[in-house]
């Protein structure tokens, strides 16, 4: 390996991590928002009455078995061009870091769906626009379970249940 060719001297960049929080962001807490605006009411990070879901969702509406993950497009390997960036200081960890998520991220969807529970991820590259993420999240909410975002592409819905 090469050398590193972070700015930061190791303490700095263990300060800056160790502030990176999981729950409570600034992405959740917007959807959040917007949802308790429309008039939605759900559990937070992964309660559903007593029990945990896996990979703890960040809400959970237990009423109509659906539940919102609202992911950093860094963290969790999107497709954008954010997640895709690849760090070059210590690259090999970074990429098997995110590559374990991601492969985490789907078993606890494919999880949750085999357990009867609808799953939107919402990215945070798609917050920019909150008009459409408005229109998304009520879709979601009120039985539409997939259509095309703003580019085009699939919203990230399982619905693995028989029947639908």
């Amino acid at each position: 390996m090469g050398e590193s060719r972070d700015l930061l001297t190791p303490e700095q960049r263990s300060r800056n991590m160790s502030r990176i929080r999981g729950k409570n962001t600034k992405p959740e807490l917007l959807v959040r928002r917007l949802l308790h605006a429309k008039g939605y009411r759900y559990r937070l990070h992964g309660q559903a009455g007593t029990a945990k879901l896996p990979g703890r969702p960040d809400l959970v509406f237990a009423g109509r078995r659906k539940v919102i993950f609202v992911n950093g497009c860094f963290w969790h390997f999107h497709t954008c061009r954010v997640g895709q960036h690849a760090p070059a200081a210590n690259a090999e960890f970074w990429e098997t870091k995110r590559t374990r998520t991601r492969e985490r991220d789907a078993l606890q969807r494919e999880q949750l769906a085999d357990s009867g529970w609808d799953v939107l991820t919402v990215w945070e590259c798609e917050l920019k626009d909150q008009s459409v993420l408005e229109d998304r999240l009520t879709q979601f909410l009120e039985g539409g379970l997939q259509a095309p975002t703003a580019t085009g592409r699939k919203w990230a819905v399982q619905s693995l249940r028989s029947g639908r």
